[in-house]
């Protein structure tokens, strides 16, 4: 259930709080909308990387029955951060680098249980994707037990260009799946790592994989052969923080 304080609409609306920089989780736009004005909140919504949707107009009206002019907006209820600013900033610190990046991971439940762990284990970023995974709402920040007010978040258009980047700035990627020979007790993370996790239906696509620097995976001895991915994400992040401890 949408409450009306977490909703923005109308065109000059929405382009004048992307323009103030508020931090919006997604903008709805009506299907075929033209004229100078939509021109102008594409370019900002292109400029913020804020998510959109085009939908027809019965999904607008369902938001609201107001004058919203085809455009509705939720407010994100965090403020989230830029990676190419975050990186530096953890080196200029004096700290070494841990990043968390989820693959769609689209369960909200989940992905606030995973935030919950990586504040507690020391984690300094979380990168997200823009399309594809779960909506930092009120749910989410419920489960994470208000570790997403804490913990800085990246939403990234392209996750492959968010890893090279991490690569690029010293940082080793290192990717848990079933899909490696060495446990999560093999892999190195004293060094700046960044560790991936994939969802429990797809795992990591083979694109991210292929930029892995390390693969691991958790020593199960049970008839199961699976773990949730909130579940495995602690026990990954633990050993991480345990080395670095």
């Amino acid at each position: 259930m949408i409450k009306k304080q977490d909703l923005i609409y109308g065109i000059r609306v929405v382009v004048e709080a992307l323009k103030s920089g508020q931090h919006l989780e997604r903008i709805f736009i009506q299907k075929n909308l033209k004229g100078e004005l939509i021109k102008e909140l594409m370019y900002e919504i292109h400029q913020s990387r804020t998510p959109l949707s085009k939908v027809p107009a019965e999904r607008i009206n369902k938001f609201t029955k107001k004058n919203h002019q085809g455009v509705v907006a939720l407010i994100s209820p965090i403020q989230y951060s830029n990676l190419e600013h975050l990186v530096p900033e953890i080196y200029e610190r004096g700290e070494i680098p841990l990043f968390l990046l989820l693959d769609e991971i689209t369960d909200v439940r989940n992905f606030g249980a995973i935030a919950r762990t990586a504040e507690c284990m020391g984690v300094q970023g979380l990168v997200i994707p823009i399309r594809g995974g779960a909506q930092v709402n009120e749910d989410a920040i419920k489960t994470s037990a208000g570790a997403l007010n804490y913990l800085p978040v990246c939403r990234e258009k392209n996750l492959v260009e968010a890893v090279e980047f991490l690569k690029e700035s010293g940082i080793n990627i290192i990717s848990c799946t079933e899909k490696s020979e060495g446990t999560i007790t093999d892999a190195e993370f004293k060094s700046p790592s960044a560790i991936i996790m994939g969802s429990e239906e797809k795992g990591i696509s083979d694109e991210l994989l292929s930029l892995s620097d390390q693969k691991c995976k958790i020593h199960m001895t049970g008839k199961i052969e699976s773990l949730n991915v909130s579940v495995a994400a602690g026990m990954i992040l633990y050993e991480a923080n345990r080395q670095r401890t």
